[in-house]
């Protein structure tokens, strides 16, 4: 019997609830008293009995004067545990040797996955990072794939691509991970860019398979662009430019604080609407907006280019995603073409050429010659110069003449010891100065051998490969990001510890060294 009509734990677990709002008052009170060092650890915790009973305990027991909040968490959940993927001091085995041996501990199946927690699960195997990061990544995942490859592990990249695709059948996008606090919200779309891959290793027939994802996806982030009518109008991801190109935006569909980092985004809102008088919803929206971006925090997303609670990222179009979302009409047209639709074609290969003349239009900076992101609230460039103007040269959108200065301006500003510098700022933020991170040491790689810059790519590729090995043999660790002004010092800033694992790292690594053997 259930005369109060409260859903049972299962119930809850299909109507795929955040943990926020799940558990109320008892979660903003966990949060609160940051009973954990990692906000993260209560999100992904999992209840030992029915949440409403939980719920129904503490509401009985919480205004008692013996009442200890952090035992009654303790009794009632199972908390989760970071993945350790540190080699042993007695192993002697070789960083190539380690990542292979890495796959299958971040591996992760359907029959071991989770009950009752926030996790959603996903119905074939799949690679999670690692660290505290114990679930699959959106964006993280190509870049994982790119390794998995030259792993031989076809097969795991199409669980992977199958995994994404049932997350856009059931969702109508693909999360930034399977959480039920990220349904909100998306990551960078590199959907497009996995499929390629996998029709690569697997067969041209794969990228029509997974069409209807990919049009789906597509749909998510054009959804409302058929309303805009008038010049710098929005919804959700679109912007209406003045010449009539339309344009995207990162975004959340959610103004609260994100469950996995609820105590540091209320005392963010408080800071901002002290310092510049900002509305709180609209500064968790923009903060959730940036963790969208993948880019979570940097500069890019910073009114003033410094200030972290002064982030404003849906004022800003970011290049990067532009050219991702061309990348993805290029493919759908493709698609079509091969599957003899050619209307369709027509139009999504149109999309592609308007969006490719936008890029140039709005991205393209001609004094500082360099792409950078645009703050359509402004009508200006941003202040933060960063990798993601880079992402031209990835998808071979820039000129010649373009593409000559941007390698130019990277050698100048961003070439490190390390690799390259994610932004030319210094803020406390993990995505700028001194951080280096794996997939955008890959995005800079690729877009400069894609316009021939050779010498300047081997340079690139060379110093991230000896950084990596020479923190890998010191202290056995793969890690998120490193340090690349500073080699002998470990990368720093952000909002939670330095993560070891690491997915797109090993990725990345193995990617790298098949170039260099070639």
């Amino acid at each position: 019997m259930n005369p109060l009509k409260i859903p049972t734990l299962s119930a809850f677990g299909r109507a795929h609830i955040s943990p926020d709002e799940l558990y109320g008052s008892l979660f903003d009170a966990v949060q609160t008293a940051i009973l954990f060092k990692d906000s993260k650890t209560f999100a992904d915790s999992i209840p030992k009995c029915d949440p409403v009973l939980i719920l129904e305990m503490y509401g009985h027991q919480k205004d008692r004067a013996e009442f200890d909040l952090r035992k009654f968490i303790v009794d009632h959940f199972e908390l989760p545990r970071a993945i350790h993927t540190r080699r042993h001091d007695d192993e002697k085995v070789d960083l190539e040797e380690h990542i292979d041996r890495l796959w299958s501990r971040l591996s992760r199946f359907p029959e071991d996955q989770e009950k009752g927690g926030s996790l959603l699960a996903l119905p074939k195997p799949y690679i999670v990072p690692g660290g505290r990061f114990r679930e699959i990544y959106y964006w993280d995942s190509y870049f994982t794939m790119l390794g998995l490859a030259e792993s031989g592990q076809t097969e795991m990249i199409r669980y992977m691509v199958h995994n994404f695709s049932h997350l856009i059948d059931h969702f109508g996008h693909i999360p930034c991970g399977n959480r039920t606090y990220y349904l909100s919200r998306s990551q960078p779309p590199f959907f497009s860019l996995m499929v390629q891959l996998h029709a690569k290793v697997s067969g041209k027939e794969k990228l029509l398979k997974y069409m209807p994802q990919l049009k789906r996806e597509y749909d998510y982030w054009m959804n409302g662009s058929e309303q805009l009518a008038e010049p710098y109008a929005t919804h959700r991801r679109v912007v209406m430019m003045p010449d009539g190109a339309v344009l995207n935006r990162y975004w959340d569909d959610r103004a609260t604080p994100r469950p996995e980092a609820y105590h540091e985004d209320v005392e963010l809102a408080k800071e901002a609407k002290e310092k510049f008088g900002a509305d709180c919803k609209t500064t968790y929206r923009h903060i959730r907006a940036a963790a969208e971006s993948g880019w979570d925090f940097s500069s890019r997303w910073m009114a003033d280019g410094q200030t972290f609670s002064s982030t404003q990222t849906t004022n800003v179009i970011p290049v990067d995603l532009n050219c991702l979302l061309y990348n993805l009409e290029n493919v759908l047209a493709e698609g079509y073409f091969l599957s003899n639709n050619y209307e369709m074609y027509r139009r999504f290969d149109q999309k592609a050429r308007k969006r490719h003349a936008a890029i140039n239009t709005y991205f393209w900076d001609p004094k500082k010659r360099f792409y950078r992101d645009y703050d359509f609230c402004r009508k200006s460039f941003t202040k933060t110069f960063s990798l993601a103007g880079v992402f031209p040269l990835f998808f071979k959108l820039a000129d010649r003449k373009q593409a000559h200065f941007v390698d130019a301006y990277i050698r100048l500003n961003f070439m490190r010891s390390g690799g390259v510098l994610t932004t030319l700022t210094q803020t406390g933020q993990q995505w700028d100065v001194p951080n280096g991170w794996a997939p955008l040491q890959w995005i800079v790689y690729k877009g400069l051998r894609n316009y021939q810059f050779n010498c300047a790519a081997g340079r690139l590729r060379d110093n991230w490969m000896h950084l990596v090995e020479k923190h890998y043999y010191a202290s056995g660790r793969l890690l998120e990001k490193y340090n690349i002004i500073n080699t002998n010092l470990e990368a720093c800033d952000g909002e939670y510890e330095l993560q070891e694992g690491f997915g797109w790292t090993n990725g990345i690594y193995l990617k790298m060294k098949k170039e260099k053997s070639l």
